[in-house]
């Protein structure tokens, strides 16, 4: 069995992860058998949030009996009151008495990392349900380079989880290096950078190169989970083809990628970016007609009558996206989908 060490953690995982957005899609009893076969294959990390819908009352069916079999990863975020109140929802949901892994969800900004960990704030609510036997582990979520480099050095996080693929593969040269100093678990979220990378040869052999980092690729189907096990379980050298088709990805797709690092906000407009610009992504992960409801969308949806075209989110964009055309595609997308046209 190929696993690696979470960090300080010490958690024994297997090589790559299972996401738990994507577990959303299919019928219950779909998503149940894909979980089961994920444990089956020896996949004993799960990785989800309260905010995906219902995948964790899916995960928690699924692992009913089964409980020693999988390390279960979810998020929080809010005030103490606040995530001591998801962690019940959380526990029920799960129907089990601790998570072995509580993150502090999409810290992206200093305001919030500092709001995580001031009075009254989450960091509180972790401490007393570490104390309790209801957490087993502490981790942090992060788009923001900056706010991760801190978290991982500050010595208060056992995880990191960040953006990485090998399209957007900053990380690759200071992040992972630093959680591998300091001990801290990295856990590679968006390996199909959000479902915009369909090879999941490469997508899964380049991050087996870093012996600290766990992928957690999202799971709708068990033939998905199958082939990323196959892939774990056979050769992770690249080849010289492999590596210049990596290139030609890169070329093609990394201009228009968004990492959600939330450097174009905010927007003088009151223009809610970060949904417009990944509707796509949104559309391919989540169930469709709860993305036609989610308010994070139809907010973005109707803040858009209120942008005028200044570009300012694009010339705070580090990665030069052209923000305001992919944005006038979405909302021509979301609209015809919206009207049922496609």
């Amino acid at each position: 069995m190929k696993t690696v060490r979470l960090g300080k953690t010490g958690l024994e995982v297997f090589r790559i992860g299972m996401g738990g957005i994507p577990i959303t899609r299919p019928p219950m009893g779909e998503a149940v058998k894909v979980i089961h076969r994920c444990l089956d294959l020896g996949v004993n990390f799960i990785d989800t949030s309260p905010g995906y819908k219902d995948s964790e009352e899916r995960i928690g069916k699924a692992i009913a009996g089964r409980r020693d079999q999988v390390i279960i990863a979810t998020k929080t975020g809010g005030d103490k009151a606040t995530a001591l109140k998801l962690l019940e929802r959380s526990l029920k949901r799960f129907n089990t008495d601790y998570i072995d892994l509580w993150q502090f969800q999409n810290v992206s900004n200093f305001e919030n990392y500092e709001r995580v960990l001031g009075p009254g704030g989450g960091m509180e609510a972790a401490q007393e349900a570490l104390k309790a036997g209801k957490i087993r582990h502490i981790g942090i979520t992060s788009h923001s380079p900056d706010v991760a480099q801190k978290a991982v050095s500050s010595g208060l996080f056992e995880t990191i989880m960040f953006p990485f693929n090998f399209v957007t593969n900053e990380a690759a040269s200071n992040l992972v290096p630093l959680a591998k100093k300091h001990d801290v678990g990295f856990i590679a979220m968006k390996p199909f950078a959000g479902s915009m990378l369909n090879n999941a040869n490469l997508a899964i052999k380049y991050l087996l190169q870093f012996d600290n980092v766990v992928p957690v690729p999202g799971i709708e189907k068990v033939k998905e989970i199958e082939e990323n096990v196959n892939i774990v379980n056979g050769s992770w050298e690249l080849t010289p083809q492999e590596q210049q088709e990596m290139e030609d990805i890169r070329a093609r797709v990394g201009p228009r990628l968004c990492r959600r690092c939330g450097y174009c906000m905010p927007c003088p407009q009151g223009v809610v970016l970060l949904p417009l610009i990944n509707m796509h992504m949104l559309w391919k992960l989540f169930p469709r007609e709860w993305v036609l409801s989610w308010g994070y969308v139809t907010e973005g949806v109707e803040s858009w009558k209120n942008c005028d075209q200044c570009g300012e989110c694009e010339e705070k964009c580090p990665y030069h996206i052209p923000i305001l055309e992919m944005i006038v595609e979405n909302i021509k997308f979301y609209e015809s989908v919206a009207g049922g046209k496609a």
